[in-house]
């Protein structure tokens, strides 16, 4: 049974009955937790004795929550009789804290435990703990951090049992993971991304599903915003994000916001594959999103799906007609044709990547986009991933926070609760956040507002800093992937033949553990496009006879993106070999470099000891390995801790000099054994 379940069963706020378990000392606690058997007993103890008392007058209750406080202040001036029967019903909520419960016997230990907080917990004062300390021959104040073993000593003493504290960092809370329990999985609706090149026709599909007219409202017929939409189709829902270009999904993409489960690339049957249907491709690829390809305007005269269908199966999107495993659908937005089909392949799409989230937890998701409103405040339109979001809900969005005050869905309706997959426009921030940003729902406001702090300042940190550069020198500990190494690469080019001899050429390299992936390549100068996407996928830019433009070069500065220009194809595969060699594992060898033979020992008391040593052989350095070898055989193996020469700390000590050796840990050293010095050096990749 869950709090929430339980708070449901006894008709008990789920804010008291986490307070009432805190106060035993459990952690990390909210309304979808597992409550254990021994919670629940206490609890339902607990409140039998609670509803056998007799209501008390809510002025002296010492018990009384604030939230009950504010809600009898508010209903006031109701009858005595209801207030009475009131009160009765708002006992079921206090729950005092039990000192017999076997709860109450754990103590929890982390590392800034004080003497106070110790007390707090053993619930005695300071002083009888300070006492207990200098019985054990201790001296400490009241805000004196102890050790684990002196609280588990003190712990066992009062029978008390002590548990290490979970501590989570909250600060990232994106990278927190929480492990869903199959059976609390629902299926949950697919987020679909629609792109294309311009004037394609993206948002009049968008428009012919959603049976309104949304292009009217945007300036020119063009999308000036990124509006989230539901549809219904078969009884099921679909999520729709309809982009201004791939700017911004390359934009949120590269701040690790992962949104969409299918992205549709509509491409006009007369005019066909454009440069932005090409970046469509490649945005859609580098996030790992299946593809649907929608062939828009097949009602025109000069339309030629056919053609369409072979320029994108040159591109990898072989059609499943032609044996490959892309689908592909002829539609007119216009004239609302084949909108049905293409809304049952998404259905088909989503049911076989089996797309499930858990409602019945705090929700998390990602800031799809936002405004500041004049009247409003801060505007956020959000994505629900997981969990459900309510209203009054205390939320962290990126490095801000707020209540969520009110909700509004894409049609403009006020809700109370948005599920998974769910967008919705939200007001109660205290910022503007950025499109991309992640959101988890706390239960303390206050604890909301530390972590948004600790965000912002953390992100101001971030921004003095260097940002990540995009080399071939720093891509080793950027873009190692598990066992699977990658160096992406944007490769373009003057001419058609160079670029297809590049490619070829880049693809035959054979660097064992690494391979070469080229996530674009194209005819033309560098652009803006190409420096976004290498920002985003960590990939660097070669350039074969062509040149990027001024704004290019300024954007690739701010982004630290490397751009690598040539004029021999030669120059370009030895460099890219070079750093696909970087990337492997680096290779190790030893190398002996000193031999020392021992003539005396000494015993030095808080040093251990110290050998007198003659160097027989090449050079003796401080830090380097060490074996000692006693009559052939190796005895130990460690470093050399300390060098000197006579009463000087040396750095190195060369052959025919004697010198005083210390090998770290290790103190058994005897007359006649010998020192080997050695060091481990890279091997360079053949």
């Amino acid at each position: 049974m869950r709090v929430s379940e339980f708070s449901k069963k006894y008709n008990i706020h789920h804010k008291d009955i986490i307070n009432a378990l805190t106060k035993q000392g459990y952690r990390d606690l909210n309304p979808s937790v597992e409550l254990t058997d021994e919670q629940i007993a206490f609890l339902e103890e607990y409140f039998d004795q609670v509803v056998k008392k007799e209501a008390i007058d809510p002025e002296n209750d010492y018990w009384e929550s604030e939230f009950q406080k504010d809600e009898r202040r508010k209903k006031k001036k109701g009858s005595n009789q209801n207030k009475v029967k009131k009160v009765k019903d708002e006992r079921l909520t206090n729950i005092p804290t039990v000192q017999d419960s076997e709860t109450s016997k754990t103590i929890y230990y982390n590392e800034d435990i004080t003497v106070g907080m110790l007390a707090e917990q053993l619930k005695k004062s300071p002083a009888e703990i300070i006492k207990s300390l200098m019985m054990l021959g201790v001296m400490a104040t009241v805000n004196q951090k102890l050790d684990r073993d002196t609280v588990e000593l003190l712990a066992t003493e009062a029978g008390y049992e002590l548990k290490d504290e979970i501590v989570t960092d909250k600060t990232e809370f994106e990278k927190i993971v929480i492990e869903d329990r199959p059976e609390d999985l629902v299926t949950r609706p697919p987020v679909v991304t629609i792109m294309g090149h311009v004037d394609h026709g993206k948002t009049t599909l968008l428009d012919a599903i959603r049976h309104s007219r949304v292009v009217e409202t945007e300036a020119g017929g063009i999308t000036q915003h990124i509006g989230a939409y539901q549809v219904q189709h078969d009884g099921k829902w679909i999520t729709f994000i309809d982009t201004p270009g791939h700017e911004a999904f390359t934009a949120m993409r590269a701040r690790g916001a992962q949104v969409t489960d299918i992205c549709i690339l509509v491409v006009a049957a007369d005019d066909g594959v454009m440069p932005q249907t090409k970046e469509a491709i490649d945005h859609a690829r580098a996030a790992k999103v299946p593809i649907i390809v929608a062939i828009n305007k097949v009602d025109k005269p000069t339309a030629n799906p056919d053609r369409v269908m072979q320029q994108l199966s040159e591109l990898g999107l072989l059609p499943e007609a032609w044996g490959g495993d892309t689908i592909y659908c002829k539609i007119s937005a216009l004239k609302k044709q084949g909108i049905d089909e293409l809304l049952e392949m998404i259905n088909l799409v989503a049911e076989i990547n089996e797309l499930k989230a858990n409602p019945n937890r705090l929700a998390t998701g990602t800031v799809i986009e936002a405004k500041l409103d004049k009247g409003r405040g801060p505007v956020s339109t959000l994505l629900v991933q997981n969990g459900t979001l309510q209203v009054g809900d205390v939320l962290v969005v990126g490095n801000t926070f707020g209540k969520v005050r009110a909700m509004t869905n894409d049609r403009n309706q006020q809700i109370t609760e948005a599920t998974p997959s769910t967008p919705v426009e939200v007001i109660g921030l205290n910022e503007v956040p950025k499109a991309g940003d992640n959101f988890m729902v706390f239960t303390d406001e206050k604890e909301a507002r530390k972590i948004a702090e600790a965000r912002a300042q953390k992100s101001r940190e971030q921004e003095y800093q260097t940002a990540k550069p995009v080399t071939l020198d720093d891509l080793f500990a950027q873009i190692k992937e598990g066992e699977l190494k990658e160096l992406n690469i944007i490769l373009k080019a003057d001419v058609q033949g160079s670029l297809e001899a590049l490619s070829a050429s880049l693809q035959k390299i054979d660097v064992e553990g690494v391979k070469c992936n080229i996530i674009r390549s194209g005819v033309g100068a560098i652009t803006e496009s190409d420096v976004s996407l290498a920002s985003a996928s960590g990939a660097i830019i070669i350039g074969f006879n062509v040149r990027p433009t001024g704004k290019t070069r300024e954007l690739a500065k701010e982004e630290k993106v490397e751009i690598r220009l040539y004029n021999i194809i030669y120059n370009v595969i030895e460099d890219i070999e070079k750093a696909m060699k970087g990337l492997l594992e680096p290779v190790y060898e030893e190398k002996v470099i000193g031999l020392a033979e021992v003539r005396q020992t000494f015993k030095v008391s808080r040093i251990g000891t110290i050998a007198g040593c003659y160097v027989l052989q090449g050079v003796i350095r401080r830090n380097s390995g060490a074996r000692l070898i006693r009559n052939g055989i190796v005895v130990y193996e460690s470093k050399i801790s300390s060098l000197r020469r006579y009463k000087d700390d040396v750095k190195e000590v060369n052959q025919g000099y004697e010198c005083g050796i210390t090998i770290e840990n290790y103190d058994d050293i005897k007359e006649g054994d010998q020192i080997e010095c050695f060091i481990m050096e890279e091997v360079e990749v053949e």
